[in-house]
């Protein structure tokens, strides 16, 4: 259960529109905002940073950007943003088949050897201590732009804000998502944890 309820997404009419941007996103306004909506501008600045993370006009395609997002979260533990991200990734054009071979990323015809270093870097950039150094970086090099590298650690960093927030929140996680990490993360240990009580 989580530690502060949601509170309903009228109570505060100004966010529709940073709300609008999160519906696009996952299909629905995530429990975290609604929890968060207490102190809006913290809503409206996240919103902000989220929409020049997940920019349509960066080089990262944006579904990609989501499994940067969940590699990051599975690195810091949270199951809630784990489960989000691959909804997210979903609603972003990752097919359902790369989704469910995400745990053999490694070996997975599915995944580029582009997209396997960029996940490897979202695991170590979010990690604690920090893993990235100078070998990662110069695979990191061979196969993304200095800009790229830039947005990829961009969705590392935006996850690592939600990451603290919600497993710190215990946020309830929504049916979807929670329906996604059953049939896609349970074989490596998902349970939902403390967002599923």
């Amino acid at each position: 259960m989580a530690h502060l309820k949601p509170i309903p997404a009228d109570s505060h009419p100004e966010l529709a529109s940073d709300f609008k941007i999160f519906e696009e996103i996952l299909g629905f306004i995530p429990n975290s905002l609604l929890t968060m909506q207490r102190r809006p501008k913290m809503v409206q600045a996240f919103g902000v940073l989220t929409k020049a993370v997940m920019d349509p006009e960066g080089e990262v395609d944006l579904g990609f950007k989501r499994l940067i997002a969940h590699f990051a979260s599975r690195a810091a533990g949270c199951q809630y943003c784990e489960a989000h991200s691959l909804i997210a990734a979903n609603i972003h054009g990752i097919s359902q088949d790369k989704l469910d071979a995400i745990w053999e990323y490694q070996t997975s015809s599915l995944y580029s050897d582009a997209e396997r270093v960029a996940l490897d870097y979202a695991l170590a950039a979010g990690s604690v201590p920090n893993a990235v150094d100078d070998v990662l970086m110069k695979r990191m090099k061979q196969h993304w732009s200095d800009d790229q590298i830039v947005e990829i650690l961009g969705a590392v960093c935006l996850y690592g804000f939600l990451n603290r927030w919600n497993d710190s929140m215990a946020t309830d996680l929504e049916d979807s998502p929670k329906q996604m990490g059953n049939r896609v993360l349970t074989k490596g240990g998902w349970t939902g944890g403390k967002h599923t009580r």
